[in-house]
């Protein structure tokens, strides 16, 4: 059933509207509001999947209706109705996010085109919101620690924005995690997420690596190629292991932060990239910066929204919730029946030292569920810690 709100101050334009709307399907449910201040409390208090909306009005004209419904409910195609003076503005409402408009009197063709048309639009939209969400559900950080509660409303704020993110914490505590999920809750989620682990990249190659190079540049340059800044344009680059990075390449970098330009090496010619760098390390900067390995103008560069991963020794709380997560996601892989954990076996997880973190656990959890029994007990996690 599609819900379709027509709001018309003039009364036998709402009727007819109303009558050819309805009679065209069964499953349109037409609703009217006779001005712009009932239209909006309408939006307010429902959902909408079209609104037809008159320009000329009293008490809001239809140009606030939309202004004041993009920000209430954007994902509501709204359509204008313009009388023959109104043309001009009708067209200037498309540029302020209308869907389309239609004259008065509408002609029966257009009218329904455009409302089956505006509705498809609206289900593509919805479809779209429903897939980015279940998408974001691979990246979701499982807990309801305090920590793990501030890093969520930490990404939600701050992932719609081009802000760059420092992301700290030990190895395994998911740190990469995070920098996923802020690309796929940012409005770059459709452009491409480019992860580099400095770490993994000898020093004399991290610049090619970053910043691509020239054919005779170096030896082996057999070609010319692009580097990782430019694979991720208008989506986000990770530079995972930020630490690690030698510090011609820090310089490198911090010149593409300042100017959105990068230069390939062997070459002088500047390219333009926009990308969101998103770096993580498990290192100290301010130590390395005191030591002359890090520069502290790259880090202010980086460190515009800092964001602190606890290890999970900081986070027993959330042990259950993460055993049970890879508990289920195993038995998925695998295609077997989830196996539970006695209350006993939980007990002793949380009690147990996690050097290696998230990490450590998802592989013990796999253990124990592989070498375990239908239910894993605290007699197979003791075995297991004697190990």
């Amino acid at each position: 059933m599609s819900k379709i709100l027509i709001i018309e101050d003039e009364s036998a334009i709402r009727r007819v509207l109303k009558k050819i709307i309805s009679e065209e399907s069964d499953s349109y449910q037409v609703e009217e509001a006779e001005d712009g201040l009932a239209g909006i409390e309408a939006i307010k208090n429902n959902d909408y999947d079209l609104v037809l909306c008159d320009i000329k009005m009293p008490k809001m004209d239809g140009v606030e209706v939309l202004e004041k419904a993009r920000k209430l409910k954007p994902e509501i195609p709204i359509v204008m109705i313009s009388g023959h003076g109104d043309l001009d503005t009708a067209v200037n409402t498309m540029r302020l996010g209308a869907f389309d408009y239609i004259s008065k009197p509408p002609d029966l063709n257009r009218l329904l085109n455009t409302v089956r048309n505006a509705l498809d639009r609206k289900e593509l939209v919805v479809e779209n919101k429903r897939l980015k969400k279940k998408v974001s559900k691979n990246y979701e950080m499982i807990g309801e620690s305090d920590a793990i509660t501030h890093i969520k409303d930490i990404i939600e704020k701050v992932a719609a924005t081009d802000a760059r993110v420092l992301i700290t914490g030990p190895n395994g505590t998911g740190k990469e995690l995070v920098a996923h999920w802020l690309h796929e809750k940012s409005e770059r989620a459709k452009a491409p997420m480019i992860e580099v682990n400095c770490a993994a990249i000898p020093a004399e190659l991290i610049e090619s690596e970053l910043f691509g190079h020239v054919k005779g540049s170096f030896t082996g340059a057999n070609k010319d190629r692009a580097g990782k800044f430019e694979a991720a344009n208008a989506g986000t680059i990770f530079l995972d292991e930020i630490g690690d990075m030698s510090l011609s390449a820090q310089a490198k970098v911090l010149r593409a932060l300042q100017e959105n330009k990068i230069q390939r090496v062997g070459s002088d010619k500047d390219i333009k990239v926009n990308v969101r760098v998103v770096a993580a390390t498990n290192k100290d900067l301010k130590k390395e910066i005191a030591e002359g390995r890090f520069r502290e103008d790259l880090y202010h560069r980086l460190a515009v929204i800092l964001i602190k991963v606890p290890a999970l020794n900081d986070r027993r709380d959330d042990i259950p919730l993460l055993v049970d997560f890879f508990a289920n996601k195993i038995a998925q892989e695998q295609g077997t029946p989830k196996k539970g954990f006695s209350d006993k076996a939980i007990k002793l997880l949380q009690e147990y030292d996690w050097t290696g973190n998230i990490r450590e656990l998802r592989n013990v959890v796999e253990r124990l569920i592989i070498l375990g029994e239908k239910t894993v007990s605290d007699n197979d996690v003791k075995l297991f810690a004697s190990k």
